[in-house]
């Protein structure tokens, strides 16, 4: 028999990218289930305030009847970035692949958004750099729901040196 080490768990929460109430499953390694310990193993599409490789509580929910998030209690340091393409016709993988060579992973959910994780030794000033250029470019929106403080210490760092 083998040993089960993921487990599908269930995030609620109100989506500021979606500005609704947002309901998502995710696929998270099982660290202690006797107590309730998670790792999430995905990449959030809807901007949750948690990244990939944070630790958290879940517990069986009745109403929903399936583990369900609770609260983050161990934070990776990774943030997450989701981007949506506007501009007709322009092939998104161009620019994930571009952010993929930056050691930037991340899931397509359609034809124009994606949600990209920047691990925690990622300088974040540099992926921004980017993503304001294509920004001003009129090529894309992102949106920054859960970034890490060492990421926000990055841009802070940087907007100091610059000064």
């Amino acid at each position: 028999m083998t040993k089960v080490e993921h487990e599908k768990i269930l995030f609620k929460y109100h989506s500021s990218v979606l500005d609704e109430l947002t309901v998502e499953t995710m696929w998270s390694e099982i660290i202690d289930r006797e107590n309730g310990i998670y790792k999430l193993d995905n990449i959030p599409f809807y901007g949750p305030m948690i990244a990939t490789d944070d630790e958290f509580y879940a517990e069986f929910d009745e109403s929903e009847q399936m583990l369900t998030y609770r609260k983050t209690t161990k934070f990776s340091g990774n943030s997450i970035v989701l981007v949506i393409i506007i501009q007709k016709g322009f092939d998104k993988e161009i620019i994930r692949n571009k952010f993929k060579e930056l050691n930037c992973t991340s899931e397509g959910l359609n034809d124009s958004y994606f949600s990209m994780e920047i691990l925690k030794n990622t300088n974040y000033s540099e992926i921004k750099k980017i993503l304001t250029e294509y920004e001003k470019d009129g090529i894309l929106e992102y949106a920054e729901p859960c970034l890490s403080e060492k990421h926000q210490t990055d841009l802070k760092t940087t907007r100091h040196n610059t000064v």
